[in-house]
């Protein structure tokens, strides 16, 4: 089907509509989606899934998208798994502490097909 056939891609936001997006901009392209609302029930959902690639949102509640994104980094099993940033606000200081926790990059919202396809492309493997 898509370019990115058989990807799996998860993509963790609190907002319903973010998920909704992503989900259907991602499946066009070919990837599989799991969603999560919150970094809990993604770290339950990646361990399950095993994704190639991870987009998370910063604002979450309960647990931020620094907080997810630095627990899927220091597990031995994901550590190598990219995670890429959301956020609605384009800071220096949200991309430098989202590099520091060890995300590969930053997205801003509302992102569009080819910032997620093109996040995609540039930090999986066999999508290169």
């Amino acid at each position: 089907m898509g370019e990115l056939s058989g990807l799996k891609v998860m993509v963790i936001d609190d907002s319903k509509t973010i998920r909704r997006t992503a989900e259907s901009l991602l499946k066009k392209a070919g990837c599989d989606v799991i969603t999560a609302s919150d970094g809990f029930e993604a770290l339950a959902k990646i361990t399950e899934t095993k994704p190639d690639i991870i987009f998370v949102d910063i604002l979450m509640p309960r647990l931020d998208g620094y907080q997810t994104c630095a627990l899927i980094k220091n597990s031995s099993h994901f550590r190598t798994t990219p995670v890429i940033m959301l956020s609605s606000k384009d800071s220096i200081f949200d991309r430098a502490r989202g590099r520091i926790v060890g995300s590969e990059q930053y997205l801003t919202k509302p992102f569009t097909k080819e910032d997620l396809l093109g996040a995609i492309k540039q930090h999986v493997g066999k999508a290169a």
